[in-house]
């Protein structure tokens, strides 16, 4: 099994379009709207923006926590908490030996992004 698809749910639908569009740099795959929904395609995962859906906690990976969220502040993004090692892994637990890191940022709907980078050691 794995993973086809991930919802987040949104108040404003024209709002969250236009941060998910220059959060993940690109452009929607389909939109629907009315009724109010798009989708993106994360690496063979769709993300389904949806007004009225469930809020959600969705973790994405960047290369590097630390350049991505330099790169988000400069362009106006809402950093809600700073990189930082959230899961030093030696043995390679997740992965190659190495730290994992972890920051978040608000979503234009109040809801959290984690971005997410391995720093293989």
């Amino acid at each position: 099994m794995k993973i086809r698809q991930i919802a987040i749910g949104c108040r404003d639908f024209e709002r969250a379009q236009d941060f998910y569009t220059r959060l993940l740099g690109m452009e929607p795959t389909a939109v629907f709207n009315p009724p109010g929904f798009c989708f993106y395609n994360l690496g063979g995962t769709r993300l389904l923006v949806e007004i009225g859906g469930p809020a959600s906690l969705v973790y994405l990976e960047v290369s590097d926590v630390r350049e991505t969220v330099a790169d988000l502040r400069s362009r106006g993004f809402a950093i809600s908490s700073e990189p930082h090692i959230v899961f030093p892994d030696p043995n390679g637990v997740f992965d190659t030996p190495g730290n994992e890191w972890l920051a978040f940022v608000e979503d234009s709907e109040g809801n959290q992004i984690g971005l997410m980078s391995r720093e293989v050691i």
